[in-house]
Formats: structure tokens, sequence, C-alpha cells
């Protein structure tokens, strides 16, 4: 495959608003031993995106200081070691960053097929909201069959991933969003229960929904004052997990209720997890959750897709937060 010299990018010019953001022309990057070099053809929209162009998320020292965590495409070459991939397969993948360009590199062992059935669209809007999702609700929460789990920002891309895994795993899903048309799609994608954040007390109804018990499992994209809340909607033996802080990290709390009902609060960041972390997941995925796409059981939606040069448009989106679903740039 002929593969160019350069590549358009997306550059932020400096730390700040999405208006910072302007494409650039760029060295396209060469895979090191263990990586594949992939023509991007679309990039996931990602809240860490933004937080990275404002400043306030950097990128680890090894990985390319351009925005993008997710993609599509196909494999144009491939490094040292490399076995699973060759040029020409079609791929959706997690990357270390780099995915707001032409080209893309990423660890092999982070590559999955597209599923059947779904476009190269629909597969990069899979892999940073299912990563991060599994990691936290399977491997540190721990989530069961039969267990209740409270999942904030139902609405959002890592909403529509959290509820299906849930339901997935045989949980009851209680969800809150911030319209009456969020709380109806989270219903439609399979939430038992989605509260109006906005216009219901949704400690009191979670209460009332357990009778009281609490539920087993919440996952949090809010933090803020929602710490104290939700510490008081687990049930004994809760794990409270914590992967952003859309309304601060610095609060008081009363912890008391950690030691009086034996909770765990737990959290993480699922780009500076160990690479052989990311890699089981990713073929933990490829068992458990691929097929379901491909049965139709679970699906992605996909709220705007915004052309490369425009990715200050789709980070203003975002940061509004009215969409339902996720937002993506087609590169090609």
């Amino acid at each position: 495959m002929t593969i160019p010299a350069t590549m358009p990018y997306v550059a932020a010019r400096e730390p700040g608003p999405p208006e910072v953001l302007t494409l650039a022309e760029g060295p396209v990057p060469q895979p090191k031993p263990g990586e594949v070099l992939i023509e991007v053809a679309v990039a996931g929209v990602n809240r860490p995106d933004c937080l990275q162009r404002a400043g306030a998320y950097p990128p680890p020292a090894d990985a390319s200081p351009v925005l993008g965590l997710e993609v599509a495409g196909t494999v144009v070459a491939c490094g040292d070691g490399v076995g699973d991939w060759k040029p020409g397969d079609a791929v959706c993948a997690l990357t270390p960053g780099g995915g707001y360009a032409g080209y893309c590199t990423t660890p092999a062992a982070f590559c999955l097929p597209p599923p059947p059935g779904l476009s190269l669209l629909e597969a990069a809007s899979l892999p940073e909201n299912w990563f991060t999702v599994w990691n936290n609700l399977v491997d540190r929460a721990r989530l069961a069959a039969g267990e209740t789990v409270l999942i904030h920002g139902g609405a959002s891309g890592i909403g529509l991933a959290a509820i299906q895994l849930a339901k997935h795993v045989g949980a009851t899903v209680i969800t809150t969003a911030g319209t009456a048309a969020k709380v109806a799609f989270c219903k439609e994608i399979g939430a038992d229960h989605a509260l109006d954040y906005r216009t219901q007390d949704w400690p009191a109804e979670v209460a009332r929904i357990t009778a009281r018990r609490g539920v087993d499992v919440v996952l949090d994209i809010v933090g803020g004052d929602y710490i104290e809340k939700n510490l008081r909607c687990l049930a004994v033996e809760g794990r409270l997990v914590l992967i952003a802080f859309l309304r601060g990290g610095r609060v008081e709390v009363d912890w008391r209720p950690i030691m009086m009902k034996r909770l765990t609060v737990t959290g993480s960041t699922l780009r500076a997890s160990p690479v052989a972390r990311k890699a089981a997941i990713a073929r933990a995925l490829r068992a458990e959750i691929w097929p379901g796409f491909a049965g139709g059981r679970l699906r992605t939606v996909i709220h705007a897709v915004f052309p490369l040069a425009e990715a200050a448009q789709a980070h203003a989106l975002m940061e509004a937060g009215t969409h339902v679903g996720k937002i993506m740039l087609g590169v090609r």
C-alpha cells in the first residue's frame, strides 16, 4: 500500500476552548514493534479529548500529543512482531492518542474487527466507551447477575455502553439523565428505571425503587455533590466507581457510610492503564460483547458526524451536553 509522507491532523494551537482546534499537516507516524498503522476512516469524540484540549488531561509521555482515543479504518502497515493483523484488514481500535488524523498508530492488541453488520462509522464509536465500562463495571466493580446498578449520564456514550453491558450481565439498571427525551432514550436502550435528575429527587427515587436497600454499584461521571449522595444510595457491601468529575473532584464528604456499610470506592483512567490490561479487555470484548452487536442485541447510536476540519464544532457540541449517543469525526 502507498503511504504518503504527510497527513492532515487536528492540532490545538494552545490550551483553551474548542476554537483553539485547527487543521494542520504533519508526518505520518511509523508503527513501533507490536503496533499497527491505521489509515483512519472515522474517529470518535470523547470527553477526555475535550479535557486534553483544555490542558486538563495531558497525554502520557509515550503517547501521541494529537487528540483522539478511538478510530476505525484499515491497517496499512505493521511493526515487528505483529501477527494477528495484516495490511488491508479493517479494524476498530482503542488508541493511546492520535486518532484525529489521517493515520494513527496503536498497539495491535488494542484492535478489534468491526462487528459483522456494522459500518466503520458505527465500529469507530465502540472502543473507548466499551473498554471503559468493561474495565470499571466488570473488572473493578464485579457487577454480577441479580445486582442493581445506578448509572449516571445514561444518554452519553458511556451511559449507552454501560446500560447495555449491565443488562448483558443480568443486572437491574437505574440511570439518570437531564431531559424527558434522554430519559425515554435510556429506557429504549434497556434501562429498567430512568430518572430525570433536573425534576426528580434521584436519591429518594433510588431508595423507593430498591425498597430502601440501595444499589450494589454506582458508576459516576459527575462527582461533586453527587459523591455523598452516591454513598447514601449504596447497599451494604456496595461499590462506588468514579470515572469522571464533571462537577469537580474536590468536595467535603461524610465518609462514615464507607465504614457502616463496608463500601468500596474505586475508579480508573483507561488511558494510563497498563497495556496488558487493555489487551485483556480487548479479548474479553471480542468474546463477550462483539457477538451481541452482530446479533442485533446490542447497538450503538450516532448523534452527529463532523468532518475532521470541524473538530471544534464537535467539541462544542460535546461540552454543551445536548447530544444523545456518540459524536464522530469523518476523516475520509
